[in-house]
């Protein structure tokens, strides 16, 4: 028996949404170092294609950057176009685009009797805008490129979607209530989706970060002026039981199990990567 390595993903094909991101850099970095063939898609051209450039010369790898907008199907379509061409057909997904804002945010966890009399801090002054706008990029972002890059897997009876969900999935943080409710429905399609395609030879699962600071939790988890942790970053820290937030590179090594061959018996699974916050009882 040969040793277990990752080397039966050298040369396949990845396209990744949301790539340039925080978390995104560091799963297109993992695959870079094993021989992935990458595309990030970004609706930011310029961004995905800065970001290839620099991890292709950091890890001598083919790296391209080709604009995508995950929320404009025919977008994609041009996208998916644009990887076969220079890398080939698609063999791995990861859905990685998504994220949360301020306007579909409450600024206060519960509604207290002060709050009655000024709503606005609370769950009725959310802006419909604001929650649809969190709500599409984080579900309807996963389902549409989806539609799109798994064409060509159904013809080579092979492939793999990785989802990225989050332990807010399970149990809903307060505060969040879009970013909650989307991430909870990436969770059951991606359930959905892996038994739709099980005999297409199509895996389907996702990863549930637990707590990383992000571009776009940044403003709830820390303070801006000290650049301490908020009450709600050191609540996030007491209750995880590895005492502290987690560094993006501690997705490499889950992203790379699961997108290739070692896992190939696993489907319909979302795996937590969240230093025993799920385990924890909070006593």
């Amino acid at each position: 028996m040969e040793p277990i390595s990752f080397k039966d993903l050298s040369g396949k094909v990845c396209v990744i949404t949301g790539g340039a991101g925080v978390i995104g850099l560091e799963m297109v970095k993992a695959m870079a170092s094993v021989g992935v063939k990458i595309a990030i898609a970004d609706i930011q051209k310029d961004r995905a294609e800065q970001v290839a450039a620099e991890i292709a010369a950091e890890f001598n790898a083919q790296v391209i950057g080709v604009e995508g907008n995950v929320l404009d199907r025919e977008s994609l379509e041009k996208a998916n176009e644009e990887i076969k061409e220079k890398l080939g057909p698609v063999e791995i997904l990861i859905n990685g685009a998504g994220g949360n804002h301020p306007s579909a945010t409450t600024k206060v966890e519960q509604i207290l009797e002060e709050n009655l009399d000024n709503l606005e801090d609370t769950f009725y002054g959310l802006e419909m805008d604001g929650f649809d706008k969190v709500f599409a990029l984080n579900f309807t972002g996963t389902l549409l490129p989806s539609m799109v890059f798994t064409k060509d897997m159904l013809k080579a009876k092979k492939g793999v979607v990785l989802n990225i969900s989050s332990m807010n999935s399970y149990k809903p943080l307060t505060k969040i209530p879009a970013y909650s409710a989307a991430k909870a429905s990436v969770n059951n399609f991606t359930e959905w989706l892996s038994v739709h395609l099980a005999k297409t030879g199509i895996r389907v699962n996702a990863i549930a970060p637990g707590f990383f600071i992000t571009n776009q939790n940044r403003f709830l988890v820390t303070d801006e002026k000290t650049g301490n942790f908020s009450p709600r970053g050191q609540k996030i820290v007491d209750n995880t039981p590895m005492g502290k937030f987690g560094e993006p590179e501690d997705l490499q090594g889950a992203t790379l199990f699961l997108i290739s061959d070692i896992s190939s018996f696993i489907t319909g699974i979302v795996l937590p990567v969240d230093g025993g916050y799920s385990a924890f009882g909070g006593v």
